[in-house]
């Protein structure tokens, strides 16, 4: 999945020379935390963050002191340093940037405009929506042999018992470097039958790990 299928498109933007109270009063009407600034090319040159804003404005700050900060310029605060990602990027890739730079927020630029935005926020709902998580089933986690052919061969006896999937997920074992785990979403609210399955062709089930369905 690229980004492009997920970022929010009609971003809500202001200029570096806009007012402090401009952004509060804007990202507290659109509830949003996180507020990219452009120029009249449309092109991003700096990020106001809810927390930046916060830091700005102390609450004991009263009369013409607050008065006067409230009409700062953005520029005075914004971030200019910025990551920024293009629409043709992978989701997961995308995520990482998000994790390994501890940042909220991913501006998406294409020949230098501002074309959207990606949050943290949109990333895990894309998760929810990768995993089936918002569906009706039930999950059930598999140790299979790191070898070709492992994830046909375990599928088709999905296929067999008429059982639909509704997502794949792979991840290392952290017991073996020969083993994966294989993590299956399926459309079955009981998958004690399919786990009994599962369990007789002599694969390692290790959820739902149910009391007398021992293979």
């Amino acid at each position: 999945m690229i980004v492009e299928e997920i970022m929010k498109k009609n971003v809500i933007t202001l200029t570096p020379d806009d007012s402090l109270r401009s952004a509060i009063e804007l990202m507290h009407e659109a509830k949003i935390r996180h507020l990219p600034l452009i120029n009249d090319k449309h092109e991003i040159v700096g990020l106001v963050t809810e927390r930046d804003i916060k830091a700005a404005t102390p609450v004991l700050l009263e009369g013409d002191k607050a008065e006067d900060l409230l009409e700062q310029p953005l520029s005075k605060l914004m971030i200019t340093s910025l990551i920024t990602g293009h629409p043709l990027d992978f989701v997961e890739e995308v995520a990482y940037v998000l994790y390994i730079h501890r940042i909220g927020c991913l501006p998406i630029v294409q020949n230098k405009k501002l074309v959207g935005i990606v949050t943290g926020t949109d990333l895990l709902h894309t998760f929810v929506k990768l995993t089936g998580a918002d569906q009706p089933g039930s999950q059930i986690e598999i140790r299979v042999p790191n070898r070709v052919g492992i994830l046909h061969e375990v599928t088709s006896i999905f296929k067999n018992n008429q059982i639909n999937v509704l997502s794949v997920l792979l991840y290392p074992d952290s017991l073996s470097l020969d083993h994966k785990v294989l993590v299956f979403r399926v459309a079955t609210m009981n998958p004690l039958k399919l786990v009994q399955t599962l369990k007789e062709f002599g694969l390692d089930v290790i959820w739902p790990n149910t009391p007398g369905l021992e293979g």
